[in-house]
C-alpha cells in the first residue's frame, strides 16, 4: 500500500564528516516539515529557501558544543542537510562519475548485435546535459579488446554520436544544433543512423521529445556523409546512463527514466528498460523484451524526490520546564543565505582578472586602487614590493568602470611626482616580456613628455615612451645613458581625454630585439608602432617615472593597473578592461559563478546584453543580470546550487501541471480570484545604470492612465536596469508596461493536497519556478476560460498523511508572445475595431468596423483565429469586404459564453502578438 493509505516515506539526512547520515528517526512527527521556496507575493527577487523541522534532542545529540553528544564535532554552522520523500515513479539514479561500469547494463545477445540501421532513444533528467566536455548517455562497446560498437553522448552542449565499423577507430558526428534544454532538465533524445540511404550515403539524424513516447522533433539538420557504413558487432553489453564501460568520460548525472533500442529506424524494439516502474532498491530486472538489466556501480534505482537541500546555520536547543521534552527547531536555508550573509563587494574587474589570469606569467602587478590617504600602491602578487607614487592625489579618478578610483600625478612646484615599482627576478630565463598600464590625461601637452619608463637588463637598459599632442617617441638607452635607438611616430590627441590601455611589448627575434608599443582606447580602437634593433632582450627590472620625475604639465594624469608579464602580449585585460560591458546576462551569470566557485544550473541563453560589472556583492551582481534579462535566479531543489531561468524559458510554455477544477482532489479549496490594482503599472520609466532613460505610458483603454471611468488613473514605476546601451531602455520599459497592464484576474495562491490526488505526485513534485499551471473547467460563477498561471514560489508542508503545496502564482497570459512558428499568438492585433451592428447570441455573421488603423485581413491562409467580444470568444473562419465595415463569419461561444452583442462593442484578438525582449 502507498501514500496516503500509509504514512509518507520522508527521509532527512545530515552530511556528517562527509557522509550523508539518515537522521529521520530523530525528526519529530508532531511538527510537519515546512519548506518555503521561490518568490513571495509580488516580490521582485527570490528569497533564500527555508526548511523548518524539529529534532528530538533528549540525548543532546543536536547540541553542537555538547562533548558527550554523538554528533559532537560533526554538526555546527552550515551543516549540509537534505529532505526527500520516497514516493511516485522510480528512476535510475546516476552520479556523473568517471569510474567504470556505471548506469545499468544488459549483456550482449544476438538481438543487440545491430550492424545496420539503428534507432536509439534515451529519456533522463540530468544536471550535466550541458556540462563542458563529454557526458556519456548510453552505448554498446568497450575500448579494451577493440569492442567498440556505438555510443551516444553530449559533447559541449550538443548531441554526439560515434560508431565503429571495425571495433577500433570510430566515426564521429555532432548535431548541428545545441540541445534545447527545458528548465526541468527532463528531456528525451534520439539518434538514428541510416547506414545506406540508397544514394551511397550514411545519414545521422538527431531528435528531441518531452518523453520517450514522443512526439519527436528533429534537432538541427541531418548529417549526411558520402559512403555507406556499418556498425561493428561487439561482445560488449548495452548500457543506459553510461556509454562504454571503460570510457573515462563522466556518465549521466541525475535520473534516467527510460531507454529504448531499435533494430532499424522505427523498427523492432530489442531493448526497452523502463526504470519508472521498477521497485526501489532493485539491483536487476527484466525489460519488456525479456532482457535482464543489472544496476552498476555508483547507481541505484530509487523513487526519492528531493524536496530540499541546504544548510543548517544554527542549532537552538529548547526544552520544557520539566526537562523531559528537549528539542531543536532548525530553520535550514539554501545557498543564497550564506552568499548574502556579510557579503563584501567583489573587487573591480581588472583587480580580479589580472592576478588570476593563468595563461601568462605575471611578474608584477600594482592595481593602485588605494584609498585617499595612501602613500604607495600595494601588490597582490606575493614577493612584489609596493609601488612608490608620490606626490600624488590618491583615489582621485573613478571614471574607469573596470576599476575603483585611481591616483593622479600631482607634482608640486618643488617636488616632481615620482613612480617606482621593482620587478622581482623571475624563476627562469626571460626571452619576452610586456608592461601594460592604464592611463588617462585630460589636458593635452604640446611638449614631448615621458609617460612610462621601464628599466631592464638588456641592451636597452631604459625604455622611454614619450607622447605629445601630435607625436609619440620610443627611446632606448643603454646602461651608460647612450641612445641605442629613437623612433618617432605621428600620433594624435586620440591618446587623450579617454582611458587608454598602453603596452610595451618586447621579444627576442634571433639576434634582434623586436619591440612594439600599443594603445587601445577602452571599448574602442587600437593602434601600434614597432621596430627592431640588434641586441639582447634582458629581463624587466622596474617601472619608473623619468629620472627627474614626471613633468608638471602632465599633472592630473590618472594611472593604475600596471602589470609586468613574462610574455610579449597579454590577454589578461581583455573583457575585464570594459568591466565586461556588453556580455550577455547568461554569460555573466556563468562567468561570475565559475569565478566564485558557486554551482549554477542555467536554462536558456539569457541573451540580454548587460552593462558594466561594478564592485558589488556577488548576489547583487547576479540579481542585476536576472533583472536585466527579466528571468529568475533561484536555488536548486536537489543540490546546494543556484539555478537560472531566462525570460524565453517562461514564454509560450506547455503546461507543466494541467489541473481540472471538476476532478476530485486537483484543487484544494479555497481558490480565490482577486481583481485588484496590485500589479497595475501604466506609466513605466526604465533607466540604464549610469545612462539614459525611457518612459512609456498606456494612454487609452481600461487600465490606461486616464482617470476613471475611461482608465484607472496613473500608476507609475521607475526601474533601474544594468543594460548595455541606452537604446535598450525603450524595449524594457515596453515589456514592463505590458506586464503591468494585463486586464486579467489574479489567483495569488493555488492549493494542491497530494493526499487527495496522489496521481499528481510526479507532476506536482517536478514543478519549478516559472512553470505554467492551468486549471480547466472553472466553476460556473467564474469566467469560463482556462485559468492560466505561472508558479513563482511555494510553501510545501510534509506530514505523515498529508503533503500539501500552496503555490504563489501570477497570470501566465503576458508570457504568450509572438514567434514565427506560433500561429496562435503570431498575429498583430487591430488598433481599434467594434461591432457596427448588434448580433444575436447565435448569429454566425457579424459586421465589424475598423475605427483606427488598417482593416482586417481577408486572406484565408490567416484563418481561423479567435477574437474576444465582451467576454465571448468567437472563432473567425472567413472575412469579406475591402473596406470597413467588414463581414466576419464566426463560430460563436468558443469559450462557453453565450450572449447577444451590442453595436459598438470592442472587438480584439484573443491572443494578440506581443514581442518579448
Amino acid at each position: 500500500m502507498a501514500f496516503p493509505t500509509t504514512p509518507l516515506a520522508t527521509q532527512v539526512e545530515l552530511n556528517l564528516g562527509g557522509t550523508w547520515t539518515d537522521v529521520t528517526s530523530d525528526v519529530y512527527l508532531r511538527n510537519p516539515i515546512e519548506i518555503e521556496r521561490g518568490r513571495g507575493d509580488w516580490a521582485s527577487r527570490v528569497d533564500p529557501t527555508k526548511c523548518k523541522l524539529t529534532f528530538n534532542n533528549r540525548n543532546g545529540k543536536y547540541s553542537p558544543r555538547n562533548p558527550t553528544g554523538a554528533y559532537y564535532g560533526l554538526i555546527g554552522r552550515n551543516t549540509p542537510i537534505r529532505v526527500s520523500v520516497n514516493a511516485g515513479d522510480s528512476y535510475l539514479a546516476t552520479t556523473g562519475t568517471t569510474t567504470s561500469n556505471n548506469g545499468a547494463s544488459t549483456p550482449d545477445v544476438a538481438a543487440l548485435d545491430i550492424t545496420g540501421d539503428i534507432d536509439i532513444r534515451f529519456e533522463a533528467t540530468l544536471s550535466n546535459w550541458n556540462a563542458a566536455g563529454s557526458v556519456e548517455l548510453c552505448g554498446k562497446g568497450l575500448i579494451t579488446g577493440n569492442q567498440r560498437s556505438w555510443v551516444l553522448m553530449m559533447r559541449d552542449e550538443r548531441l554526439h554520436f560515434e560508431w565503429s565499423a571495425a571495433g577500433t577507430t570510430t566515426i564521429q558526428k555532432d548535431c548541428t544544433a545545441a540541445l534545447p534544454l527545458p528548465p526541468s532538465g527532463r528531456l528525451a533524445v534520439r539518434v538514428t543512423l541510416d547506414v545506406n540511404d540508397g544514394a551511397g550515403n550514411n545519414v545521422v539524424t538527431f531528435y528531441t521529445a518531452p518523453s520517450i513516447s514522443g512526439t519527436w522533433t528533429q534537432l538541427g539538420s541531418a548529417v549526411t556523409t558520402a559512403g555507406t557504413t556499418s556498425i561493428f558487432n561487439s561482445t560488449a553489453p548495452v548500457r543506459a546512463g553510461d556509454g562504454w564501460g571503460d570510457l573515462a568520460f563522466p556518465c549521466s548525472s541525475g535520473a534516467v527514466h527510460a531507454f529504448e533500442l531499435r533494430s532499424s529506424i522505427g523498427g523492432t524494439v530489442v531493448a526497452n528498460p523502463n526504470f519508472r516502474v521498477q521497485t526501489p532498491g532493485a539491483t536487476s530486472f527484466a525489460d519488456g523484451t525479456g532482457k535482464t538489466w543489472t544496476v552498476g556501480a555508483s547507481t541505484t534505482i530509487t523513487n526519492r524526490k528531493a524536496r530540499f537541500v541546504g544548510e543548517v546555520s544554527s542549532w537552538p536547543a529548547r526544552w520544557d520546564v520539566s526537562g523531559m521534552d528537549v528539542y531543536v527547531q532548525v530553520e535550514a536555508a539554501g545557498i543564497m543565505r550564506r552568499l548574502g550573509q556579510g557579503a563584501s563587494p567583489l573587487q573591480s574587474t581588472l583587480r580580479r582578472r589580472i592576478p588570476s589570469f593563468a595563461s601568462e606569467p605575471l611578474l608584477a602587478y600594482w592595481p593602485a586602487e588605494e584609498g585617499s590617504t595612501a602613500t604607495r600602491a600595494y601588490s597582490p602578487i606575493k614577493g612584489v614590493r609596493p609601488l612608490k607614487l608620490t606626490p600624488a592625489r590618491w583615489a582621485a579618478v573613478d571614471t574607469l568602470a573596470s576599476s575603483t578610483a585611481l591616483p593622479t600625478l600631482n607634482s608640486s612646484t618643488t617636488t616632481p611626482c615620482e613612480l617606482k615599482g621593482t620587478v622581482p627576478t623571475p624563476a627562469g630565463v626571460v626571452t619576452e616580456w610586456n608592461v601594460t598600464w592604464m592611463y588617462r590625461l585630460d589636458t593635452v601637452n604640446t611638449t614631448l613628455r615621458t609617460f612610462m619608463r621601464v628599466l631592464s637588463t638588456g641592451t636597452v637598459a631604459e625604455w622611454y615612451v614619450q607622447t605629445r599632442n601630435d607625436l609619440t617617441r620610443v627611446l632606448g638607452k643603454d646602461s651608460d645613458g647612450v641612445t641605442v635607438f629613437t623612433n618617432d611616430f605621428v600620433t594624435s590627441t586620440d591618446l587623450y581625454n579617454q582611458w587608454i590601455q598602453a603596452e610595451l611589448q618586447i621579444r627576442t627575434s634571433g639576434s634582434d630585439v623586436h619591440w612594439a608599443v600599443q594603445w587601445t582606447d577602452v571599448g574602442g580602437d587600437a593602434g601600434q608602432i614597432s621596430g627592431t634593433f640588434t641586441g639582447a632582450t634582458g629581463r624587466p627590472l622596474a617601472v619608473s617615472s623619468p629620472p627627474d620625475g614626471y613633468s608638471a604639465d602632465i599633472d592630473g594624469m590618472a594611472i593604475g593597473h600596471i602589470a609586468v608579464f613574462g610574455s610579449e602580449t597579454t590577454f589578461a585585460y581583455d573583457g575585464a578592461v570594459t568591466a565586461w560591458a556588453g556580455e550577455t546576462a547568461g554569460d555573466r551569470l556563468v562567468r561570475l559563478t565559475d569565478e566564485e566557485s558557486v554551482p549554477l544550473l542555467a536554462y536558456g541563453d539569457g541573451a540580454t546584453p548587460v552593462g558594466a560589472q561594478l564592485p558589488t556583492p556577488l548576489l547583487d551582481l547576479l540579481g542585476e543580470c536576472a533583472d536585466a534579462d527579466h528571468g529568475v535566479l533561484y536555488e536548486a531543489r536537489d543540490s546546494v546550487a543556484l539555478q537560472y531561468r531566462d525570460l524565453a524559458g517562461m514564454c509560450n510554455q506547455t503546461p507543466a501541471l494541467a489541473l481540472s477544477y471538476t476532478t476530485a482532489g486537483h484543487v484544494t479549496p479555497p481558490l480565490e480570484p482577486v481583481d485588484d490594482d496590485q500589479a497595475v503599472r501604466n506609466d513605466v520609466t526604465v533607466t540604464r545604470t549610469g545612462g539614459s532613460s525611457a518612459r512609456v505610458t498606456l494612454d487609452t483603454g481600461a487600465l490606461s492612465v486616464l482617470a476613471p471611468p475611461d482608465g484607472v488613473g496613473r500608476y507609475d514605476e521607475s526601474v533601474t536596469l544594468n543594460l548595455f546601451e541606452d537604446d535598450q531602455a525603450d524595449d524594457h520599459a515596453g515589456w514592463l508596461l505590458w506586464l503591468g497592464t494585463q486586464d486579467v484576474t489574479r489567483y495569488p495562491v493555488l492549493h494542491v493536497e497530494l493526499s487527495a490526488a496522489p496521481s499528481l505526485i510526479e507532476s506536482v513534485t517536478a514543478l519549478d519556478l516559472g512553470d505554467r499551471i492551468t486549471i480547466s473547467n472553472p466553476p460556473a460563477w467564474l469566467p469560463p476560460d482556462t485559468i492560466d498561471l505561472l508558479m513563482q514560489g511555494y510553501t510545501e508542508t510534509i506530514d505523515q498523511f498529508e503533503w500539501g503545496f500552496d503555490f504563489n502564482c501570477t497570470p501566465a497570459r503576458p508570457f504568450d508572445v509572438a514567434s514565427a512558428d506560433n500561429t496562435t499568438v503570431g498575429k498583430a492585433d487591430t488598433e481599434g475595431s467594434e461591432l457596427s451592428v448588434g448580433a444575436t447570441s447565435t448569429a454566425t455573421s457579424i459586421s465589424v468596423a475598423t475605427t483606427s488603423g488598417p482593416i482586417w485581413t481577408t486572406s484565408g491562409a490567416e484563418m481561423p483565429f479567435d477574437v474576444t467580444v465582451a467576454g465571448e470568444v468567437m472563432r473567425v473562419t472567413a472575412i469579406t469586404g475591402a473596406a470597413s465595415p467588414q463581414t466576419f463569419t464566426v463560430t460563436r461561444s468558443v469559450n462557453g459564453v453565450v450572449k447577444a452583442q451590442l453595436a459598438g462593442t470592442d472587438v480584439r484578438l484573443t491572443h494578440p502578438a506581443i514581442v518579448a525582449l
